[in-house]
């Protein structure tokens, strides 16, 4: 026979279970979460194919965790009660020194491989294209110094290692760690997320344009601004940790009389900044820089030198595009996870010369989308 005291526990959790599918009933499901910064599962559609497949199965568990009532209030509570226990790591975030969140890095798998043959082969389809490759080394690598004790993420170095002797000669591999590292006593990688910070990507692009030989411009030849003293990013999101600072969003704009004219082929949509500063009322504020994530954009500027680069990347690029866009009389900038169309043909129409891959390290070596360019 049960104790007084287990009756009143097993109650206390059923009333629980009852009070949440009740509360469920009556919350409307939520399209996009502002705190992760992702789309939310929607409820799945029963079918006996679905259901034979465990595919239903699968997708309804994904719908209740994502639509789990006050979800962000028990993801806070969670993450309070872990940083008391002084657990050092949550959803694949390490709390860092200093208000630092660092990503754990694991070691590559076969996809690695496949896109450094997929680069080589696409330099020897194009052989009248000049094609580099920048890896940016995630702020895990940078700030090793800052993991917390027994943190062993897989050596990024390893990885950009094995990249520069898979690739053909012909390729430049523009190595920005040395650079990168030792300027990591200033503000160059955000905090709370796992871009690093429009000056971060100043020095790479000082590195980049003098190994192309292009001369770059200095630091002073901008105008610095603080736009935003209120980001926070992926990582805060992603380890939930409600005690951390805010992280600032820096920009720079050229001293010179350059003009751009941005073209976003996805919404046929014309712009002449390349800072859309209505993303600064919104969570994701890192979209300031390019406007985000676009399958294909094009910037022409005043520069009249015949040069054009394409630019394949992930959103690493958008706060270094800015600096490599007052060398350049068009840059056009592919992202290979929604641009679907033929980019050999694309190159060839468009008379372009300049090939850059710009990937941060991390995504680099996940990313099956490099497969399109076969």
């Amino acid at each position: 026979m049960l104790k007084s005291s287990n009756k009143i526990i097993i109650s206390i959790f059923i009333l629980f279970l009852l009070s949440i599918n009740i509360v469920n009933m009556y919350i409307p499901d939520r399209r996009f979460s502002q705190l992760e910064n992702r789309m939310l599962a929607q409820k799945p559609k029963l079918s006996i194919k679905n259901l034979i497949s465990g595919r239903f199965t699968k997708k309804f568990e994904e719908y209740v965790t994502d639509q789990f009532p006050f979800r962000d209030f028990w993801g806070g509570i969670k993450s309070d009660v872990e940083r008391l226990t002084l657990k050092t790591i949550n959803n694949g975030i390490f709390f860092g020194k200093d208000g630092y969140l660092l990503e754990d890095y694991k070691k590559p798998d076969k996809q690695l491989i496949e896109n450094i043959k997929i680069i080589n082969d696409f330099a020897n389809r194009l052989p009248n294209i000049s094609v580099h490759l920048l890896l940016v080394p995630n702020s895990v690598k940078i700030y090793e110094d800052k993991l917390p004790l027994f943190a062993s993420p897989y050596d990024q170095l390893k990885t950009m290692e094995k990249v520069k002797e898979g690739l053909n000669p012909n390729i430049d591999f523009v190595d920005v760690y040395d650079t990168l590292k030792n300027r990591n006593d200033e503000y160059i990688y955000f905090k709370t997320d796992h871009h690093w910070t429009m000056r971060g990507a100043y020095y790479a692009y000082k590195q980049f344009a003098e190994t192309m030989g292009i001369k770059p411009y200095d630091i002073e030849d901008f105008t610095s601004q603080i736009v935003s003293n209120t980001f926070y990013g992926t990582f805060y999101s992603k380890a939930n940790n409600r005690h951390l600072s805010p992280d600032a969003i820096e920009i720079f704009r050229p001293k010179s009389d350059i003009t751009y004219k941005i073209y976003y082929a996805d919404e046929d949509r014309y712009s002449n900044t390349l800072y859309e500063l209505r993303h600064l009322d919104k969570k994701d504020k890192y979209s300031v820089f390019l406007d985000g994530n676009h399958s294909l954009m094009t910037i022409k500027t005043n520069i009249k030198n015949n040069k054009k680069i394409v630019i394949f990347k992930d959103s690493y690029s958008h706060c270094f595009i800015p600096f490599l866009a007052n060398h350049y009389e068009e840059i056009h900038v592919m992202d290979l996870r929604y641009y679907k169309l033929d980019a050999h043909k694309y190159i060839k129409e468009h008379d372009i010369k300049e090939a850059l891959f710009l990937y941060s390290v991390s995504s680099f070596d996940t990313d099956g989308n490099i497969n399109l360019l076969r």
